[in-house]
């Protein structure tokens, strides 16, 4: 089975395809099948598909700590170093968009590149006076019910699919409680976390792989594709802003979002 022991946990993943290496993350409460999108694609561009639970998540196993992106991408880097694949493209989406850009700041040996698809960094200051609050209420008796009306609320707009809600609401629903609010604790609650907007630009400039960054959903994606782009320093790093599209952009504009991203990978070579 497709399991490997990394750091304090056991990890599960998928490895498809032949060519150079694609590390695909995914974000909070979910697993590596939200690439089930993206993946027939890359295939037939060349790629190989490498995609993990991170850990607390899907199939992996659940440490009593660790969650942070720091620590998803020491995981990662240990996973990179027993397949022997690196360096990879790195995709990440929201939570896991973090991970893959600690991925290239801390591992940077391991990462050719870095796709960020509307990550959970470059938060306004006062997320961190409101989180506490929500992540409390995450761990007691109905923190499931919490959890789901806070993915309503946050993640989805009207042109979201109508399977794609239901479909997040089934793994939320078997969440681990205490992951559920960790996770999310740790974009901007731990003293070197760089969830916060002035953190995340000085964390953001240490990325030295190109960078392409999607980003979408309810908080002005234009400019904060703008923003994030003014960070990255690589001259061949990209940001798009999608309007009308929910969190889950690449599952909601799969064939537009695929076509950008193997367009973009293609040019780096």
């Amino acid at each position: 089975m497709p399991f490997a022991q990394v750091n304090d946990a056991r990890m599960f993943y998928t490895d498809e395809g032949e060519g150079s290496p694609v590390l695909m993350v995914h974000g909070w409460s979910c697993d590596g099948s939200d690439w089930a999108w993206q993946i027939p694609a890359l295939k037939a561009a060349g790629y190989r598909c490498i995609t993990p639970d991170l850990r607390g998540h899907g199939r992996s196993s659940v440490p009593a700590g660790g969650y942070t992106p720091r620590q998803y991408a020491a995981d990662l880097a240990g996973l990179i170093g027993q397949l022997g694949c690196g360096p990879v493209v790195a995709i990440g989406h929201s939570m896991g968009g973090a991970t893959v850009v600690a991925l290239a700041v801390e591992h940077p040996e391991v990462v050719r590149a870095v796709v960020p698809v509307d990550s959970a960094y470059g938060f306004e200051s006062e997320t961190a006076v409101t989180l506490p609050q929500m992540t409390q209420a995450f761990r007691g008796p109905g923190g499931h019910d919490v959890a789901l009306q806070f993915a309503s609320a946050a993640f989805y707009g009207p042109a979201t699919p109508a399977h794609l809600p239901p479909l997040h609401a089934r793994r939320i629903a078997a969440f681990d409680q205490e992951v559920m609010a960790a996770a999310l604790e740790g974009l901007i609650l731990p003293p070197d976390q760089f969830g916060e907007k002035p953190r995340s630009e000085a964390y953001l400039r240490r990325v030295a792989a190109p960078a392409l960054a999607f980003r979408a959903g309810r908080n002005d994606p234009a400019s904060m594709a703008a923003w994030e782009r003014a960070q990255f320093q690589h001259p061949k790093s990209k940001a798009i802003g999608w309007e009308g599209t929910g969190h889950w952009l690449h599952q909601e504009r799969p064939g537009e979002f695929n076509s950008l991203l193997i367009a973009w990978l293609a040019s780096l070579d």
